[in-house]
């Protein structure tokens, strides 16, 4: 069986499976994911718990040895296994794949692993935690979505944020859940049982967001002009390397002239795939009939700025290459 996140809570009410992996990079998720399974457990019986990390030579007959051993006061256990990369290996996989298959008797398998590649969910020990057990995904959470989130998860903690309020929060932790959930427990302390206004969010929010070259592609991309722009100044601000920048704006820029060429093979990276895509064809819509060329001569200009070979400044290129990329044409300042 595979799940989300947010289909783990009916999915624990109804069995325990013996065997789960949780798989995802976003902290947040799945250590909520983690907690809940082992609460879970710890209500039918299992007391106790072996921990292990993979780490380089780590010895996989370690863990089946585990899993083997009885205890000492016959105490039903976890038996948790943290894979940062979800690539056990040919001797690990045999490992996981015998474990969850035949299941040790009064034991419960959690491994929490990072997320997986295409070519892992094809691999013998991940289809048996499909087929014996249970496959928890941490998916991120698009920004579209992040409001609506905040709002749900605030519900929880017993305070209502209105939208605008919820909109501002999401802006500032810029994806950041564990920021988010941070700021929404600040909040709760503050306002408990109360009602949030965007007021409230200005005046006890920090800034905690995290920007990244891939979130300003994607940004320009769908056309967000005012989001991208953000986004570059948070790069900026943080001391990122405008080559760093240049560079994941090339790509999403080659990636639009490939999508022209070739409609229908808009191209996607990991499990993000479909909505890259997406993310393509809207582009493909929004720019039709503009030429790219500008863009591109541009980004030639602005490599130059950075390798000290031309005139002018590299961030004031870039913002003019990042306004025009979403769709905005920022008037070039006269040359002195």
């Amino acid at each position: 069986m595979r799940i989300s996140t947010d289909q783990l809570a009916r999915t624990l009410e109804k069995k325990l499976a013996a065997a789960w992996l949780i798989t995802g990079d976003e902290p947040l998720l799945v250590g909520e994911a983690a907690d809940s399974i082992r609460a879970r457990a710890r209500a039918e019986g299992y007391t106790g718990r072996d921990l292990f990390f993979v780490e380089r030579n780590f010895d996989w007959s370690e863990l089946l040895g585990s899993s083997q051993s009885l205890s000492l006061f016959a105490e039903r256990r976890i038996i948790e296994l943290k894979m940062p990369s979800p690539r056990p290996g040919k001797d690990g996989g045999a490992v996981l794949a015998q474990l969850v298959s035949d299941p040790a008797p009064d034991t419960l398998l959690l491994v929490v692993a990072g997320r997986p590649e295409r070519d892992t969910r094809s691999t013998a020990w991940f289809k048996a935690f499909e087929k014996h057990g249970v496959v928890v995904q941490s998916w991120p959470v698009d920004i579209g979505r992040l409001p609506q989130w905040i709002i749900a998860r605030a519900s929880r903690h017993g305070i209502a944020i209105k939208p605008d309020g919820a909109q501002l929060l999401a802006e500032r932790v810029e994806g950041n859940l564990l920021a988010a959930h941070q700021e929404i427990e600040k909040l709760a302390l503050l306002h408990a049982g109360g009602t949030v206004s965007v007021d409230d969010v200005l005046s006890a929010v920090a800034n905690s967001a995290r920007y990244d070259v891939f979130q300003l592609g994607e940004a320009a991309l769908d056309g967000d002009a005012e989001r991208s722009l953000r986004i570059l100044d948070g790069l900026r601000a943080e001391g990122v390397e405008p080559a760093l920048v240049l560079w994941a704006l090339c790509r999403d820029l080659r990636a639009l002239a490939e999508a022209r060429a070739d409609p229908g093979a808009a191209p996607g990276y990991g499990h993000q795939a479909d909505r890259r895509a997406a993310l393509l064809q809207r582009a493909l819509r929004r720019t039709a009939g503009q030429p790219l060329g500008p863009q591109f001569v541009a980004a030639g200009r602005i490599d130059r700025q950075i390798k000290g070979l031309g005139q002018g400044d590299s961030w004031t290129g870039l913002t003019g290459l990042v306004a025009a990329f979403a769709g905005v044409a920022i008037p070039e300042a006269p040359a002195a």
